[in-house]
């Protein structure tokens, strides 16, 4: 218990921040995420990949209390280990983010994440599934995270049905450029991720060599 003398801020909430996305094309998705971690005012890790896999094909991206979200992710990896051994086979994407909103939300009092969760399988391609609290919902594409709220308009205007694999690539990159040059708590190299059928490639781009935009 806190002396009630101590300062304020030692009891204050600690604010995040982070940029995720994730959107599907025809036969796969494309994963990013910013690399910044912030507590408050403080950034505390610059170049942490916040894109985790869960199996072979099918990754989160990661927001909130960034211990909290590892945690759920790597409990999520091991159950869907032991799941694929059992069934023979690689798992179902929905497979996944089901596991991933059930511990969200047995949890919910105790965790601060929101996880994005993506990838492909046999049975329906790639998907997109977020999912916070007891919430499952699958999205043509979804955004996370404090940098979210600078690229709404953005995505809404940009997206369009039936992009393919390069065009999202692109969508992506530019989402994540304008989140992070307009959100504090959102900087760094931005990680890439995409899955298909024949390959699941990873991809990291410095800060450097992102997208400009007329106000930059």
């Amino acid at each position: 218990m806190l002396d009630e003398t101590a300062p304020e801020w030692l009891s204050e909430e600690v604010k995040t921040g982070t940029t995720i996305i994730a959107i599907e094309f025809d036969g796969g998705v494309v994963l990013g995420s910013d690399s910044r971690v912030s507590a408050g005012a403080s950034v505390v890790n610059r170049v942490m990949n916040k894109l985790s896999p869960l199996h072979d094909k099918i990754y989160c991206a990661l927001s909130g209390s960034a211990a909290d979200a590892q945690t759920i992710a790597e409990i999520v990896n091991y159950q869907l280990d032991v799941h694929s051994m059992e069934i023979g086979e690689d798992p179902q994407v929905r497979s996944a983010a089901t596991l991933v909103r059930n511990i969200s939300y047995k949890y919910k009092e105790e965790l601060s994440a929101h996880l994005i969760v993506a990838g492909w399988d046999r049975r329906d391609r790639g998907q997109v599934f977020a999912t916070l609290n007891g919430l499952l919902t699958r999205q043509p594409f979804a955004v996370g995270g404090s940098g979210s709220s600078y690229i709404y308009g953005f995505v809404d205007a940009e997206y369009r049905r039936g992009m393919k694999k390069e065009e999202c690539q692109r969508f992506v990159v530019n989402a994540l450029s304008l989140a992070m040059n307009r959100d504090g708590s959102s900087g760094g190299v931005a990680y890439i991720v995409t899955i298909d059928e024949h390959d699941t490639e990873e991809k990291v781009i410095l800060g450097n060599d992102l997208p400009t935009f007329f106000d930059q």
